[in-house]
Protein backbone atom coordinates (compact mmCIF):
# COMPACT_ATOMS: atom_id res chain seq x y z
CA UNK A 1 0.00 0.00 0.00
CA UNK A 2 3.04 2.55 1.08
CA UNK A 3 5.03 1.44 -2.37
CA UNK A 4 1.48 2.39 -4.45
CA UNK A 5 1.04 5.74 -2.65
CA UNK A 6 4.73 6.31 -3.35
CA UNK A 7 4.50 5.27 -7.36
CA UNK A 8 1.20 7.34 -7.41
CA UNK A 9 2.53 10.44 -6.09
CA UNK A 10 5.53 10.28 -7.76
CA UNK A 11 3.78 10.20 -11.08
CA UNK A 12 1.48 13.09 -9.98
CA UNK A 13 4.87 15.11 -8.85
CA UNK A 14 6.67 13.89 -12.31
CA UNK A 15 4.34 15.44 -14.40
CA UNK A 16 3.77 18.50 -12.94
CA UNK A 17 7.46 19.24 -12.81
CA UNK A 18 7.68 18.34 -16.21
CA UNK A 19 4.82 20.77 -16.57
CA UNK A 20 6.96 24.03 -15.10
CA UNK A 21 10.35 22.87 -16.92
CA UNK A 22 8.55 23.20 -20.17
CA UNK A 23 7.12 26.17 -19.84
CA UNK A 24 9.31 29.75 -19.66
CA UNK A 25 6.45 31.55 -18.50
CA UNK A 26 6.43 29.60 -15.01
CA UNK A 27 10.54 30.49 -14.46
CA UNK A 28 9.49 33.98 -14.20
CA UNK A 29 6.93 33.50 -11.31
CA UNK A 30 7.67 33.87 -7.76
CA UNK A 31 4.59 31.99 -6.72
CA UNK A 32 5.29 29.07 -9.41
CA UNK A 33 9.02 28.65 -8.24
CA UNK A 34 8.07 28.18 -4.44
CA UNK A 35 5.86 25.78 -5.22
CA UNK A 36 7.71 23.41 -7.79
CA UNK A 37 10.54 23.75 -5.01
CA UNK A 38 7.58 22.28 -2.87
CA UNK A 39 6.88 19.78 -5.17
CA UNK A 40 10.29 18.30 -5.58
CA UNK A 41 10.94 18.62 -1.77
CA UNK A 42 7.96 16.61 -1.25
CA UNK A 43 9.23 14.20 -3.95
CA UNK A 44 12.74 13.63 -2.09
CA UNK A 45 10.57 13.74 1.95
CA UNK A 46 8.23 10.86 0.59
CA UNK A 47 10.98 8.80 -1.15
CA UNK A 48 13.29 9.07 1.76
CA UNK A 49 10.98 8.56 4.64
CA UNK A 50 8.71 5.59 2.68
CA UNK A 51 12.37 3.90 2.53
CA UNK A 52 13.03 4.59 6.28
CA UNK A 53 9.13 2.74 6.82
CA UNK A 54 10.32 0.24 4.96
CA UNK A 55 13.50 -0.93 6.07
CA UNK A 56 12.10 -0.77 9.73
CA UNK A 57 9.36 -2.98 8.72
CA UNK A 58 11.75 -5.75 6.40
CA UNK A 59 15.30 -5.18 8.52
CA UNK A 60 14.03 -3.39 11.78
CA UNK A 61 17.96 -2.66 12.70
CA UNK A 62 19.65 -0.85 10.00
CA UNK A 63 23.48 0.66 10.07
CA UNK A 64 23.98 3.84 12.04
CA UNK A 65 25.68 5.87 9.73
CA UNK A 66 22.51 5.07 7.12
CA UNK A 67 20.15 5.68 9.68
CA UNK A 68 21.87 9.16 10.33
CA UNK A 69 21.80 9.85 6.46
CA UNK A 70 18.13 9.30 5.91
CA UNK A 71 16.88 10.70 9.08
CA UNK A 72 18.36 14.48 8.31
CA UNK A 73 17.20 14.31 4.91
CA UNK A 74 13.63 13.12 6.21
CA UNK A 75 14.05 15.97 8.77
CA UNK A 76 15.32 18.96 6.81
CA UNK A 77 13.17 17.59 3.96
CA UNK A 78 9.73 17.64 6.43
CA UNK A 79 10.56 21.07 8.01
CA UNK A 80 11.56 22.71 4.42
CA UNK A 81 7.29 22.13 4.05
CA UNK A 82 5.68 24.64 6.27
CA UNK A 83 8.39 26.99 5.94
CA UNK A 84 7.73 27.17 2.15
CA UNK A 85 3.86 26.95 2.24
CA UNK A 86 4.27 30.27 4.84
CA UNK A 87 6.35 31.79 2.00
CA UNK A 88 4.03 31.02 -0.63
CA UNK A 89 1.47 32.29 1.78
CA UNK A 90 3.51 35.38 2.44
CA UNK A 91 3.78 35.96 -1.51
CA UNK A 92 0.19 35.70 -2.20
CA UNK A 93 -0.46 38.22 0.78
CA UNK A 94 1.66 40.45 -1.04
CA UNK A 95 0.02 39.78 -4.23
CA UNK A 96 -3.36 41.12 -3.35
CA UNK A 97 -2.86 42.95 -0.39
CA UNK A 98 -0.29 45.10 -2.11
CA UNK A 99 -0.44 44.17 -5.61
CA UNK A 100 1.62 47.74 -7.06
CA UNK A 101 4.47 46.48 -4.57
CA UNK A 102 3.91 42.91 -5.62
CA UNK A 103 6.52 42.78 -8.68
CA UNK A 104 8.70 45.13 -6.84
CA UNK A 105 9.42 42.79 -3.46
CA UNK A 106 8.09 39.44 -5.31
CA UNK A 107 11.12 39.10 -7.67
CA UNK A 108 12.83 35.76 -9.10
CA UNK A 109 16.53 36.81 -7.61
CA UNK A 110 14.50 36.98 -4.18
CA UNK A 111 12.47 34.17 -4.71
CA UNK A 112 15.77 31.59 -4.74
CA UNK A 113 17.62 33.37 -1.87
CA UNK A 114 14.02 32.76 0.14
CA UNK A 115 14.63 29.11 -1.03
CA UNK A 116 18.55 28.93 -0.04
CA UNK A 117 17.13 30.86 3.24
CA UNK A 118 14.71 27.95 4.10
CA UNK A 119 17.09 25.30 3.19
CA UNK A 120 19.74 26.67 6.11
CA UNK A 121 16.65 27.11 8.65
CA UNK A 122 15.74 24.05 8.49
CA UNK A 123 19.16 22.21 7.90
CA UNK A 124 21.53 24.20 10.84
CA UNK A 125 19.67 22.85 13.73
CA UNK A 126 20.00 19.65 12.85
CA UNK A 127 23.25 19.38 11.67
CA UNK A 128 24.15 19.90 15.17
CA UNK A 129 22.38 16.82 16.12
CA UNK A 130 25.30 15.06 14.42
CA UNK A 131 27.88 17.46 15.32
CA UNK A 132 27.31 16.34 18.80
CA UNK A 133 26.72 12.97 18.74
CA UNK A 134 29.95 12.60 16.53
CA UNK A 135 31.48 14.17 19.63
CA UNK A 136 30.30 12.40 22.07
CA UNK A 137 29.89 8.56 20.98
CA UNK A 138 32.53 6.45 19.74
CA UNK A 139 33.18 5.57 16.19
CA UNK A 140 32.08 1.86 16.90
CA UNK A 141 29.01 3.40 17.56
CA UNK A 142 28.69 4.11 13.77
CA UNK A 143 28.77 0.90 12.59
CA UNK A 144 26.75 -0.79 14.54
CA UNK A 145 22.57 -1.05 14.30
CA UNK A 146 19.73 0.30 15.18
CA UNK A 147 16.11 0.83 14.87
CA UNK A 148 15.80 3.28 12.73
CA UNK A 149 13.69 6.09 14.95
CA UNK A 150 15.34 9.92 15.45
CA UNK A 151 14.88 9.33 19.44
CA UNK A 152 17.51 6.47 18.80
CA UNK A 153 20.15 7.46 16.92
CA UNK A 154 20.64 11.19 18.04
CA UNK A 155 20.13 10.19 22.08
CA UNK A 156 21.85 13.03 23.87
CA UNK A 157 18.78 14.52 26.63
CA UNK A 158 20.16 17.81 25.84
CA UNK A 159 19.37 17.44 21.84
CA UNK A 160 15.98 16.19 22.62
CA UNK A 161 15.40 19.60 24.82
CA UNK A 162 17.19 21.70 22.25
CA UNK A 163 14.63 20.35 19.71
CA UNK A 164 11.40 21.03 21.40
CA UNK A 165 12.59 24.82 22.24
CA UNK A 166 13.19 24.93 18.77
CA UNK A 167 10.15 23.13 17.11
CA UNK A 168 8.02 25.48 19.69
CA UNK A 169 9.51 28.86 18.02
CA UNK A 170 9.36 27.41 14.73
CA UNK A 171 5.36 26.27 15.27
CA UNK A 172 4.90 29.55 16.74
CA UNK A 173 6.20 31.41 13.81
CA UNK A 174 5.12 29.76 11.04
CA UNK A 175 1.43 29.57 12.73
CA UNK A 176 1.43 33.32 12.83
CA UNK A 177 2.13 33.88 9.85
CA UNK A 178 -0.42 31.55 8.56
CA UNK A 179 -3.05 33.16 10.79
CA UNK A 180 -1.79 36.95 9.61
CA UNK A 181 -1.61 36.42 5.57
CA UNK A 182 -4.74 34.06 5.11
CA UNK A 183 -6.94 36.08 7.24
CA UNK A 184 -5.74 39.44 5.73
CA UNK A 185 -6.26 37.51 2.21
CA UNK A 186 -9.80 36.12 3.10
CA UNK A 187 -11.32 39.85 4.31
CA UNK A 188 -9.17 41.37 1.15
CA UNK A 189 -10.99 38.89 -1.53
CA UNK A 190 -14.09 39.52 0.01
CA UNK A 191 -13.99 43.52 0.00
CA UNK A 192 -12.73 43.63 -3.90
CA UNK A 193 -14.93 40.21 -5.41
CA UNK A 194 -17.38 41.47 -7.54
CA UNK A 195 -19.40 38.00 -7.64
CA UNK A 196 -20.11 35.20 -5.07
CA UNK A 197 -17.92 32.79 -7.12
CA UNK A 198 -14.85 34.67 -6.64
CA UNK A 199 -15.15 35.24 -3.32
CA UNK A 200 -16.46 31.75 -2.57
CA UNK A 201 -13.10 30.27 -4.23
CA UNK A 202 -10.66 32.11 -3.01
CA UNK A 203 -12.08 30.84 0.64
CA UNK A 204 -11.52 27.77 -0.74
CA UNK A 205 -8.47 28.02 -2.21
CA UNK A 206 -7.20 29.53 1.95
CA UNK A 207 -9.11 26.77 3.61
CA UNK A 208 -6.93 24.43 1.47
CA UNK A 209 -3.64 26.16 2.39
CA UNK A 210 -4.60 25.97 5.96
CA UNK A 211 -5.25 22.46 5.87
CA UNK A 212 -2.17 21.65 3.91
CA UNK A 213 -0.13 23.55 6.34
CA UNK A 214 -2.33 22.29 9.71
CA UNK A 215 -1.32 18.56 8.52
CA UNK A 216 2.37 19.05 7.88
CA UNK A 217 2.60 20.68 11.41
CA UNK A 218 1.32 17.82 13.03
CA UNK A 219 4.56 16.28 12.56
CA UNK A 220 5.98 18.18 15.47
CA UNK A 221 3.45 16.86 17.79
CA UNK A 222 3.07 13.27 16.12
CA UNK A 223 6.13 11.95 18.15
CA UNK A 224 4.29 12.79 21.17
CA UNK A 225 0.77 11.26 20.12
CA UNK A 226 1.99 8.11 19.16
CA UNK A 227 4.00 7.74 22.32
CA UNK A 228 0.81 8.16 24.17
CA UNK A 229 -1.21 6.09 21.86
CA UNK A 230 1.49 2.91 22.22
CA UNK A 231 1.15 3.20 26.12
CA UNK A 232 -2.88 3.18 25.59
CA UNK A 233 -2.98 0.17 23.32
CA UNK A 234 0.36 -1.33 23.96
CA UNK A 235 -0.22 -4.24 21.07
CA UNK A 236 -1.02 -1.61 18.67
CA UNK A 237 2.46 -0.16 17.82
CA UNK A 238 2.68 -1.13 14.26
CA UNK A 239 -0.96 -0.25 13.47
CA UNK A 240 -0.22 3.29 15.32
CA UNK A 241 2.35 4.14 13.24
CA UNK A 242 1.90 3.45 10.33
CA UNK A 243 -1.88 5.29 10.65
CA UNK A 244 0.46 8.35 12.10
CA UNK A 245 2.46 8.06 8.56
CA UNK A 246 -0.29 8.39 6.50
CA UNK A 247 -1.95 11.29 8.30
CA UNK A 248 1.09 13.04 8.59
CA UNK A 249 3.50 12.61 6.10
CA UNK A 250 1.31 11.21 3.03
CA UNK A 251 -1.77 13.25 2.85
CA UNK A 252 -0.20 16.29 2.96
CA UNK A 253 1.35 15.90 0.13
CA UNK A 254 -1.81 14.90 -1.82
CA UNK A 255 -2.74 18.73 -1.69
CA UNK A 256 -0.01 20.72 -3.16
CA UNK A 257 -1.13 18.84 -6.88
CA UNK A 258 -4.96 19.70 -6.00
CA UNK A 259 -4.36 23.17 -5.21
CA UNK A 260 -1.97 24.06 -7.90
CA UNK A 261 -2.16 20.98 -10.31
CA UNK A 262 -6.12 21.15 -11.15
CA UNK A 263 -7.25 24.24 -8.88
CA UNK A 264 -5.18 26.56 -10.55
CA UNK A 265 -6.05 27.82 -14.38
CA UNK A 266 -2.96 28.63 -15.61
CA UNK A 267 -1.23 25.90 -14.24
CA UNK A 268 -4.24 23.25 -15.23
CA UNK A 269 -3.86 24.70 -19.01
CA UNK A 270 -0.55 23.85 -19.60
CA UNK A 271 -0.71 20.38 -17.57
CA UNK A 272 -3.31 19.30 -19.67
CA UNK A 273 -1.22 20.42 -23.24
CA UNK A 274 1.82 18.19 -21.27
CA UNK A 275 -0.86 15.21 -21.03
CA UNK A 276 -2.11 15.54 -24.37
CA UNK A 277 1.61 14.95 -26.20
CA UNK A 278 2.44 12.56 -23.66
CA UNK A 279 -0.25 10.46 -24.90
CA UNK A 280 -0.32 11.52 -28.27
CA UNK A 281 3.82 9.83 -28.00
CA UNK A 282 2.22 6.87 -26.78
CA UNK A 283 -0.21 6.54 -29.06
CA UNK A 284 2.06 7.18 -32.39
CA UNK A 285 4.57 4.22 -31.90
CA UNK A 286 1.19 1.90 -31.31
CA UNK A 287 -0.44 3.03 -34.25
CA UNK A 288 2.55 2.35 -36.55
CA UNK A 289 3.19 -1.09 -34.81
CA UNK A 290 -0.14 -2.07 -35.81
CA UNK A 291 0.38 -0.70 -39.59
Amino acid sequence: MVVLVWLLLSYINGSLVATFLRHQTFYEDPRYILFIHMVINDSIQLTVTITLFLLSYIFYRINVSFCCFFILIAVFTTRNTPLNLASMAIERYIAICEPLRHTQICTVRRTYIVIGIIWFICAAPDITDLFVTLATESMSYFHGSVSCLRQNVFKDPILAQKRLAFDVIYFSCVFLTLVFTYLRILFVARALSSDKMSAKRARNTILLHGAQLAMCMLSYISPSVEIVLSLIFPRRGREIRFANYLIVFVLPRFLSPIIYGVRDKKFRKYLKMYRCRVNVKIVAPANRDDE
